[in-house]
């Protein structure tokens, strides 16, 4: 069956109708618009929205920030071979990254365009800082440049000649360039670092961005010449920023930094970013100097996650229905996924089967052994099973729960690893502590056959448990799959959305009321057999 979407009333920066308990901002990396979107991408988005959706269901305001990356020269080039402008390119591949992210259900708060001119007068405004604070320097650099990385590299650096992510060739480059002097920032990095061990998760890639800053820092060009493309340099207009430089302080623009003192001060000290471990360097160590030399503090923590891995020639067949040979990552987009397995069956495989921080393999047999092992089989049998004998044997109407049912103690476990795993940026082991439940409360059925029963309190006791057991489920799958626990909560007669209630509070057990109509409807998550 298709779920029906959940109405986005969470799309409200800030949230301002909750009683927050806190504050948590949480960002995605700003994709670039030199191509579409894939399903790495979305792996990304997913786990942001997820954790966003969580810290709404406990109670907190948050802002949910993504976006694009538009200037620099992979874009000029992109626009360039269409025969296009960098803006019109822009647009035209922008509304792929917004249909992209409506279609999976993401819950933003804001999309930030770096073409946009409020992202203009944030990075005038943060860089004009840095400059005035005497942190930047004209001076030529020589160096070899990746156009894809829009990066330069070292000799030793290179594969072949080539660049070592891209496999490119570089471009010998030389050119006027104002410089962050990065390298005054060793010190004050690795002090703060060390009094914020917990600011880069996991702990190896904090070691990551500390092995980088122990290795000595260079000072860096911040600005171009050859290139248009960009956001201007405020004291010099001969120069344009490097898109870097630039795409880094969308997480100040989409919190007003510059324009609304009030609410970026109210935000920034409450920033999570989410980003995969190729930009690491960016994102851990010259960020956080730039933060330093504007005189603000650097970014409460970034989570950085692992890459994914396409393996199994079926995905190339079934998701890329042109292609010939084996598939990459870049192929696949995120709709073929939705088309093909529904969006919240896209949504919980990437949440479920990938840590954070992790690499994992991506293959099309994974998703087809996930759907029908945990969705077709765990939760869509015990949503059947429970509102067939509801129906068969309690004329329609779920009983009450039983105070004293064996599901009590399975579901308190769940509730509480679920609670502690979703606050530890680990939504694989939330939705792991969650199936405990669906698996405890399948089993519960199975011993006690209440299908085989006379009505009675017996079955009433039973079936009311398995109905609260449900609800819970519900209530802990909403940040991952958001349409499947606002259905579950409508058959089982529930009033509302389970967005509107509050994790911890309203997953204690016995809120099921009993009395109310059970419905039992078309599978909901049919059996596949590809």
């Amino acid at each position: 069956m298709t779920v029906p979407a959940v109405p986005r009333a969470s799309r409200r920066a800030g949230a301002g109708t909750l009683s927050a308990v806190g504050r948590f901002y949480v960002t995605t990396p700003i994709y670039y618009v030199n191509d579409a979107p894939h399903v790495g991408h979305a792996y990304a988005t997913v786990n942001a929205d997820a954790m966003a959706r969580w810290h709404r269901l406990a109670g907190d305001e948050v802002f949910f920030l993504t976006g694009t990356d538009e200037h620099g020269a992979k874009v000029a080039e992109a626009a360039e071979e269409h025969g296009v402008t960098p803006q019109e390119w822009a647009d035209r591949v922008v509304r792929r990254f917004q249909d992209a992210w409506t279609v999976l259900d993401i819950s933003n708060d804001d999309f930030i365009r770096t073409s946009e001119p409020r992202h203009r007068v944030t990075v005038q405004e943060l860089l004009g800082r840095i400059h005035d604070n005497g942190y930047i320097r004209l001076d030529t650099y020589r160096g070899l440049y990746c156009v894809s990385c829009e990066d330069y590299y070292t000799e030793d650096q290179l594969v072949d000649g080539k660049c070592p992510v891209h496999g490119r060739p570089v471009v010998e480059m030389e050119e006027d360039n104002y410089f962050f002097e990065l390298s005054k920032f060793e010190d004050r990095l690795l002090a703060w670092y060390d009094e914020h061990p917990e600011a880069v998760q996991p702990v190896t890639k904090r070691n990551e961005a500390l092995a980088f800053i122990k290795g000595g820092l260079k000072d860096i060009s911040i600005t171009r010449t050859s290139l248009s493309w960009g956001v201007p340099v405020p004291w010099d207009a001969g120069h344009v920023f490097y898109v870097w430089y630039d795409a880094l302080v969308n997480y100040l623009t989409g919190i007003g930094y510059g324009v609304d003192e009030a609410r970026w001060t109210g935000w920034w000290p409450h920033v999570h970013h989410l980003i995969g471990k190729e930009i690491l360097r960016f994102h851990c160590v010259w960020w956080p100097a730039m933060c330093m030399a504007a005189g603000i503090d650097p970014p409460k923590e970034v989570h950085v996650h692992g890459w994914l891995l396409v393996g199994g020639q079926k995905l190339s067949k079934t998701l890329v229905r042109d292609a010939d040979g084996p598939v990459r990552l870049t192929e696949i987009a995120p709709q073929a996924l939705t088309e093909d397995f529904g969006v919240d069956a896209t949504r919980y495989h990437l949440l479920r089967d990938v840590p954070l921080g992790s690499d994992g393999e991506f293959t099309y047999e994974g998703m087809v052994t996930r759907y029908n092992a945990d969705l077709a089989n765990n939760l869509g049998n015990l949503l059947a099973r429970v509102a067939t004998v509801v129906g068969s044997k309690c004329g329609g109407t779920g009983p009450a729960p039983d105070p004293g049912s064996p599901l009590r103690a399975a579901a308190e476990e769940a509730v509480a690893g679920a609670v502690a795993a979703w606050e530890r940026w680990a939504p694989h082991e939330a939705l792991a502590h969650t199936w405990s439940l669906i698996g405890a409360a399948n089993a519960e059925l199975e011993a006690n056959e209440p299908w085989k029963k006379d009505p009675g309190p017996e079955v009433d006791r039973v079936l009311g448990s398995a109905l609260e057991a449900l609800r819970i489920v519900a209530l802990l799958v909403t940040p991952a799959m958001p349409r499947t626990a606002t259905e579950i909560w409508r058959r089982i007669g529930l009033d509302g959305s389970p967005e509107e209630r509050r994790v911890p509070a309203d997953v204690a057990w016995g809120g099921y009321p009993g009395g109310v109509p059970v419905e039992k409807g078309a599978p909901l998550f049919p059996r596949r057999k590809d």
